[in-house]
């Protein structure tokens, strides 16, 4: 017997996030978050700004929202109401056009009788409600005027139904009298039921009674009578914020044309009960809203429920977003953003509502005290490392050398060992990989007589340390003008890239940070990252240099390394009981109690750079002196290479090693 074949198709998954999709990835939230708290803003108010623009490539909340509003224009400006009413206006003129032929054909025909039917169909009512009302009792002589006459008020019940019941324009096309008993007959027990509910008497057993009964009236299977109340009314709503949309002419047509649905008022009676209760039940439904409708294709009465609702499911949406600054996004209604604005919409946002959930629970961002967010010290790991490896492929790329992980590689051995990361130029440490090698493969069950295979996570790598101890201290000019030339952000990643190297490669050394404006502060990293650009004239580096004095005749048996970042020449120095003055242009006593004090922390033997920020020519003149009098360099980088600047010459002045190995000449250029 011949097997049949088997075909596979593949596709793309739509059930959401891809789920054969890697872990989400925070980098680029994370980066985003630190570079808004770099520049003066809050984690939280960091998180909503990625979260409104979106990632590289990942639809940010501000680009759905126009989506809304293109689609909401959209809407309003093809459409029209009315459709319902041109509709029956060119039934009852192809009626009356039928009638009128046949009047004429009919030789038959007694005269007087003639003349009554001609003088009825000819000083008809221009409303379309009035003509068709008093064409109720009228003696069709034509077969075909009569059937256009009796569309009219089929379509007239189907448009009132459809406007409350999606899909019963189409599911009553060509019902019969039985059809249109059943519908009656559902609008009643459903009435019946929401009165019981309004009164607190129904039960889930009569809920279950209805569906089975009249199930198939309803797409949306609600599993219970307030999720059938919710979709009722909101359909209910919307056909009401129709008709107020509608030129009280146009309501007052249509309102009349419905009291002759289906040749009789009893439906429009019905459907008035029905919608008394939704009302009742629902009243935080919008009843009294409209739209403003300026396009050319006339909307039916179902159709115009239908683009209302639609209408209203962008207007929440639309506030929903508005809202997300207060509220998650995981409350965001998600099947509405793949109804209206695409899978791939609603993809995007449940991405970014994942997001904004990892970000508050992978530790990246802790509480404090007082209830605000800010960067927890996972965060400043991740951020540095991702820094000083940014720093270390610039060096890479201007220096021509590798980027070396085991910055100690010029010391000796600890004797300890840490996994191995991608990069890392340091020696294996054999026994200790081999070792995680044989634990890994007996712990899944794996025979070794065979050999060993070695996997990434199995290899560790010997750690070094510098010879000399190190106290660095890095002073940072926080005056205004470093963030009004944009210089604010690149400071602090300059900061924290080299305290992660510090931190996590040369754990001997010690580093003080500095901060100076109108004063000199010292400053943890943290509080460095969060602190706001204000305006406070003054550039005090002659009160950096007291603090970097103070830390070095505390680490005395230490190596100094003066690290100072600047764009602005001394502005502000500390008088003798501690106030400080400021003086523009720089005052001769600035300049010279500054100089001063450089000369005092240059006798601990610190190794000094000046990295000059901006083309000032007085700024490099001052900066190229101070450099000669203390035995320094002076660098002057691209505020983007600032990080790699610093952390080059921090490297360099560890190693050791004379100039020609530093990737920094001595005049401040790169060396290329």
């Amino acid at each position: 017997m011949a097997r049949a074949e088997r075909g596979a198709r593949y596709g793309r998954y739509v059930g959401g996030p891809d789920p054969l999709a890697p872990p989400l990835d925070l980098s680029e939230a994370l980066e985003a978050v630190s570079e808004g708290v770099m520049a003066g803003y809050s984690p939280e108010q960091s998180m909503r700004e990625f979260l409104r623009g979106g990632g590289r490539d990942l639809t940010g909340l501000d680009e759905l929202a126009g989506e809304i509003n293109r689609r909401r224009r959209e809407l309003l400006e093809k459409s029209r109401l009315g459709g319902t009413i041109d509709e029956i206006s060119e039934l009852l003129e192809k009626a009356l056009l039928a009638e009128r032929g046949q009047l004429a054909r009919d030789t038959q025909m007694d005269p007087l009788d003639r003349t009554m039917r001609e003088m009825t169909i000819e000083n008809l009512p221009d409303s379309p409600a009035g003509a068709v009302a008093e064409l109720s009792e009228y003696d069709w002589a034509s077969t075909e005027a009569q059937q256009a006459y009796e569309q009219i008020r089929d379509l007239l019940g189907r448009e009132a139904l459809d406007a409350r019941f999606s899909g019963m324009k189409q599911a009553l096309e060509n019902a019969t009298d039985a059809d249109r008993a059943a519908v009656s007959e559902m609008i009643s027990d459903l009435n019946d039921l929401l009165e019981k509910h309004a009164l607190g008497e129904d039960t889930q057993e009569d809920f279950e009674r209805f569906m089975n009964k009249h199930g198939d009236a309803f797409p949306e299977q609600p599993k219970n009578v307030d999720e059938l109340i919710d979709a009722l009314a909101a359909r209910s709503a919307a056909a009401q914020r129709m008709l107020n949309s509608m030129t009280p002419e146009q309501r007052e047509e249509l309102m009349a044309l419905s009291q002759q649905a289906f040749g009789s008022p009893e439906l429009s009676d019905q459907l008035g009960r029905l919608d008394g209760l939704l009302q009742t039940l629902r009243p935080g439904e919008d009843w009294d809203g409209s739209g403003d409708f300026e396009g050319d294709q006339g909307l039916g009465m179902g159709e115009g429920a239908a683009v209302m609702a639609e209408l209203g499911d962008l207007d929440r949406l639309a506030e929903q977003l508005a809202q997300s600054g207060s509220s998650p996004l995981s409350e965001l209604d998600i099947e509405a953003v793949a109804r209206h604005l695409g899978r791939d919409a609603a993809v995007s946002v449940q991405t970014l509502a994942r997001i904004e959930q990892e970000m508050r629970e992978s530790g990246y961002l802790s509480r404090k005290p007082d209830g605000d967010l800010r960067l927890s010290p996972a965060a400043l790991r991740k951020l540095g490392r991702s820094l000083l490896r940014d720093a270390a492929r610039r060096l890479s790329g201007r220096s021509g050398a590798r980027e070396t992980r085991a910055s100690g590689a010029a010391g000796e051995q600890t004797g300890a060992s840490r996994q191995w990361e991608f990069g890392d130029t340091a020696s294996w440490d054999v026994p200790r990989t081999v070792t995680n090698a044989i634990t890994r493969s007996a712990a899944e069950g794996r025979q070794t007589d065979q050999g060993i295979r070695l996997l990434p996570e199995d290899i560790e790598v010997r750690e070094t340390e510098a010879r000399t101890q190190a106290a660095v201290a890095l002073l940072v000019d926080t005056s205004f003008s470093m963030a009004m030339e944009g210089r604010w952000v690149p400071m602090k990643r300059t900061a924290l890239a080299l305290h992660h190297l510090i931190s996590t490669r040369f754990r001997q050394d010690r580093m003080h940070l500095i901060s100076f404006g109108r004063i000199a502060q010292s400053q943890s990293i943290e509080h460095l990252l969060s602190l706001d650009a204000r305006y406070e004239p003054g550039t005090n580096l002659h009160h950096a240099l007291l603090l970097a004095g103070r830390f070095f005749r505390e680490h005395p048996t230490m190596q100094p390394v003066l690290l100072i970042v600047t764009d602005g020449e001394p502005t502000s120095h500390l008088l003798p009981g501690g106030e400080p003055w400021f003086s523009y242009p720089p005052d001769p006593e600035t300049i010279r109690t500054t100089v001063d004090e450089l000369d005092r922390v240059s006798r601990f033997g610190a190794q000094t750079t000046f990295f000059r920020l901006g083309e000032d020519p007085g700024l490099s003149r001052f900066l190229d002196a101070l450099a000669r009098r203390a035995g320094g360099t002076v660098v002057a980088p691209e505020v983007d290479d600032l990080g790699a600047a610093v952390v080059g010459r921090f490297l360099h002045t560890r190693r050791g090693r004379p100039g020609a190995s530093d990737p920094w000449n001595a005049g401040g250029r790169w060396a290329m």
